[in-house]
């Protein structure tokens, strides 16, 4: 094959057509090829960052869940000592209750007797100033004997 002017040429040609090309349109391709990788590196940092920071938010959500079970309970376990401690109130309120009513009715019953002391006093002696007028076949006179009616009544 012979060189002639054609393939000189072209020769020529196609090194002005490369220094073209790496002058102008080599740059932005490399640019834009760097801007590609730097993006592609960008979206698989944020998708470690992502995968790391939904294990965290895992491991907040199951610790967050660990407290309120925990909470839970201790509101359970307070409710209950809560109503334990009603129920003993109650109790011992109803205890106090019961013994006022106790000592009422005691005392009631104390006073009861009383009067019914009182009243079987009076009839004994009633009964005695009426035997005595038997004995004596006179009437005594309640009103003249009055102290030793009231003597009576108390060794009664």
């Amino acid at each position: 094959m012979s060189i002639n002017a054609t393939l000189i040429g072209q020769a020529i040609w196609f090194g002005v057509f490369i220094w073209i090309t790496m002058k102008y349109v080599w740059p932005p391709l490399q640019k834009a090829m760097a801007d590609r990788q730097q993006q592609i590196a960008d979206g698989l940092a944020a998708a470690e960052r992502g995968k790391h920071d939904l294990e965290l938010a895992e491991k907040r959500s199951v610790e967050a869940l660990r407290e309120a079970r925990e909470k839970a309970s201790e509101m359970v376990a307070a409710g209950d000592k809560r109503g334990s401690e009603i129920v003993e109130e109650a109790k011992a309120a109803a205890r106090v209750e019961a013994d006022k009513i106790v000592a009422a009715a005691k005392a009631e019953i104390e006073q009861e007797v009383e009067r019914a002391r009182a009243a079987l006093r009076e009839r004994v002696a009633e009964l005695a100033v009426s035997g005595a007028e038997r004995i004596l076949k006179r009437e005594v006179d309640a009103k003249a004997h009055a102290e030793m009616l009231a003597s009576l009544k108390q060794e009664l």
